[in-house]
């Protein structure tokens, strides 16, 4: 078997396109196709649903893919054994909640670049609980999730703790709300402007509100932290965030503090990922100490 071979059926796998993988691996199309078609005829199975759009792979191809990618990576470790210094190459998958990509990635990806220029990085954005699930399935190599300190990490991960951060609920001054603190049951009457289900902040306010005996009246779903800021300025609603998020943010003025006495959560930062190939090693450490760097700077 040739691993050329299952270097095109992953990359078709992960592009979702012919034309994409091609483009990725620098061949023509006709080859690539040559390639996955190889790798199918020494498996006796087709791997891919070609009706599909985009390209997906059959269920016998999940599980060729799962495992080509761990022979592609043992392949990587065992030239890393031979060239132990040498520089690392390849691809680095990336996955960071929307959090982080919003506030501290910009400087640790420079560095990333400036110390392994032949180390191609693919940063993706997510939830935490869907990037937790990628990085045990190997899809990514490694990522940064903000999860509730009361919810356990699997044990199959390396774990790094990078830090805390607090959570915090604004609203709109347009409301008139007096400055006094706030319960749960109090700020339930209002409407709130929230991430989609599966961001970390929802999901504990949820919890602590179904807790409680409340309902949650989610008036607008938006992504990112500088929409959903302007959504609350405008009056659209109560909303979450944190302390650095808010400072920045340019409705600042427009946006009002609450305390609220029954609602304290902080969420740990986490850097995850599994056995790594040992060309990966080092440019997870550096990532791993920039973000440090990075997140006490904006503590």
């Amino acid at each position: 078997m040739n691993t050329r071979d299952l270097q095109a059926f992953v990359a078709v796998v992960e592009s979702g396109s012919m034309i994409r993988a091609a483009e990725r691996l620098f061949l023509t199309q006709p080859g690539l196709t040559r390639r996955v078609q190889n790798l199918e005829t020494i498996l006796g199975t087709e791997l891919l649903d070609r009706q599909s759009k985009p390209l997906k792979p059959t269920a016998a191809g999940n599980e060729v893919y799962s495992l080509a990618r761990n022979v592609l990576r043992a392949v990587e470790d065992l030239m890393a054994v031979a060239s132990p210094d040498s520089e690392p190459t390849g691809e680095m998958k990336i996955g960071v909640p929307p959090f982080l990509s919003d506030l501290a990635l910009e400087h640790p990806i420079d560095r990333l670049r400036s110390a392994f220029p032949k180390l191609t990085l693919r940063v993706t954005a997510g939830w935490s609980p869907g990037l937790l699930e990628n990085v045990e399935r190997t899809a990514l190599d490694m990522a940064v999730v903000l999860m509730p300190a009361s919810i356990p990490l699997p044990d199959t991960l390396i774990t790094t703790l990078l830090g805390c951060k607090p959570t915090i609920i604004v609203a709109p001054r347009s409301f008139g709300l007096t400055d006094q603190p706030k319960t749960l049951a109090e700020l339930s009457g209002y409407p709130w402007v929230l991430n989609q289900d599966g961001c970390g902040m929802r999901s504990t306010l949820s919890r602590a509100m179904s807790t409680a005996g409340l309902s949650l009246n989610v008036a607008v779903e938006a992504f990112g932290s500088d929409l959903q800021l302007s959504l609350v300025a405008r009056g659209l609603g109560v909303g979450l965030t944190t302390p650095e998020v808010l400072e920045r943010s340019p409705n600042r003025a427009s946006l009002q503090l609450i305390e609220a006495t029954d609602f304290k959560n902080v969420l740990n930062i986490w850097l995850v990922h599994g056995a790594l190939p040992g060309r990966l090693v080092r440019p997870v450490a550096l990532l791993r100490d920039v973000l440090l760097e990075k997140l006490e700077s904006t503590g």
